[in-house]
């Protein structure tokens, strides 16, 4: 059986975007309660009846946003110097790939209704 499994997590950061109008909104310095998915795709182990235990997906996503992205400028750190919703998840998969054999998707959320999701394309 395959499946697709997700977990949330979230963190809290500030961030500008430097590449905007100077008069855009989001050019000035304000802060988001990042909400991430992570998603993980593949065949049910028969076995023990799961995909991957969440305790192992929470082991190595939680290190990475509460270490290095929780309660910091996004800006500040090296790769995020443009924080958008899309870098930030192109940066998020090129740490957590390697570390979460079948990772299908993150999807960043930076509001209620705005998020983006990448596949590592």
């Amino acid at each position: 059986m395959r499946v697709e499994l997700s977990r949330d997590y979230r963190f809290e950061a500030a961030h500008r975007l430097p590449m905007v109008p100077p008069d855009h909104k989001c050019a000035r310095m304000h802060s988001h309660s990042f909400l991430v998915e992570v998603t993980i795709a593949g065949d049910v182990d028969a076995r023990m009846g799961w995909l991957v235990d969440f305790a192992e997906v929470t082991r190595v996503v939680e290190p990475l946003l509460l270490g290095e992205l929780d309660h910091r400028t996004l800006n500040d750190v090296p790769g995020l110097e443009n924080p958008t919703s899309e870098n930030l998840c192109a940066w998020l998969w090129a740490r957590l790939a390697p570390e979460l054999p079948g990772l299908l998707a993150i999807t960043v959320h930076e509001t209620c209704t705005a998020r983006c999701t990448y596949r590592g394309v």
